[in-house]
């Protein structure tokens, strides 16, 4: 098979150099366009210093006539911005999405959180949100892949199975993740000059952060009876997510039972990691790798269980996933590019 050509936009961001880099080593790829705008006309190796190594085209802005070159266009842009792409599409071009643009299925309930309205409604038909340990349908028929968030990749890997299951009661569950700052882009400088972003730790998005949009679709698809609380915090660390889950269990069921039903249902999954019964777990555990690290811990109530879910937000919370989905879609090993 003949390598793919691919195109990346917004390559100059946090997520976008990440991607280049798997996309470097990646056996199948040819990285034929880096595009961006403010960057244009620069070595990609300017923004990080490592991508030197690689023979990697010049920043170009985005022409619609490059689509007529590429296989794959990976798409790291602000929200609306893919929507726009998309509609430029060729009948071969495969669009990989990593911002919001495409995750909602109802573009009335993306404008409530984002606060912008769909500019590709039609394409939202021909788009599929892959979560690739969870959803493993034929993708064939999809011509563009929605990668999940960072937040919910954290925390829709362990639950959805224990939800499915009726393990857990639905109707408590208490999430807590602490994110690093790398996952509010390169604006997050700015926006935090006078908050002390390096020494601080803070909450935001309290019960009406985005991602709850995408929770709350996936959740619904099993039961409308699921009720959570979600609060996100931003840390002082670059990278990394750690989501602390708090569960209430039926009588009869133990801690011990969530580790074995998680570890049945990802037994064959190459990127889900365990930790020891009762271990608790560190970022520092999955930084540089497109794992999720799942830890059951048991606490002083019989009835509670403490479920920790820690990735790289850069990598399994972003360009890792969507190299792993590419990998799926095109029948290339999962782990291709992500070793």
């Amino acid at each position: 098979m003949r390598k793919l050509n691919v195109l990346v936009a917004g390559s100059t961001g946090y997520i976008g150099l990440q991607l280049i880099k798997h996309l470097s080593v990646h056996p199948k790829i040819n990285i034929k366009y880096l595009c961006g705008n403010s960057s244009v006309g620069k070595k990609i190796s300017l923004y990080d210093k490592t991508l030197g190594k690689y023979k990697l085209p010049i920043i170009t802005k985005f022409n619609k006539n490059h689509l007529n070159n590429v296989d794959i266009v990976f798409t790291a842009l602000p929200n609306g911005q893919a929507q726009i792409l998309s509609n430029l599409l060729k009948p071969n071009n495969l669009l990989i999405d990593l911002s919001a643009d495409f995750r909602i299925s109802n573009h009335l309930i993306y404008k409530k959180f984002y606060h912008l309205s769909h500019k590709s409604k039609r394409n939202i038909s021909n788009s599929i949100y892959l979560l690739p340990e969870l959803n493993k349908e034929n993708l064939s028929k999809y011509k563009i892949i929605s990668c999940p968030g960072c937040y919910p990749t954290s925390l829709l890997i362990p639950l959805i199975p224990l939800l499915k299951s009726k393990i857990i009661n639905q109707k408590n569950i208490i999430i807590d993740s602490k994110s690093g700052y790398s996952g509010a882009g390169r604006s997050v400088h700015k926006k935090h000059k006078k908050n002390n972003l390096y020494e601080s730790i803070s909450s935001y998005g309290v019960g009406f952060h985005r991602h709850n949009s995408e929770i709350n679709q996936e959740f619904q698809k099993i039961s409308k009876n699921i009720f959570y609380n979600f609060t996100p915090h931003l840390t002082p660390m670059f990278r990394g997510i750690l989501s602390t889950i708090y569960l209430e269990l039926p009588k009869g069921k133990s801690a011990k039972n969530i580790l074995m039903l998680l570890k049945k249902e990802f037994k064959k999954e190459k990127f889900i990691k365990f930790a020891k019964f009762n271990k608790p777990i560190s970022t520092n555990d999955v930084i540089n790798t497109n794992n999720c690290l799942l830890s059951v811990c048991e606490t002083r109530y019989k009835n509670k269980v403490i479920l920790f879910s820690a990735i790289d937000n850069l990598i399994k919370g972003g360009a890792g996933q969507a190299v792993q989905n590419m990998n799926m879609y095109f029948g290339f090993k999962e782990n291709t590019g992500l070793k």
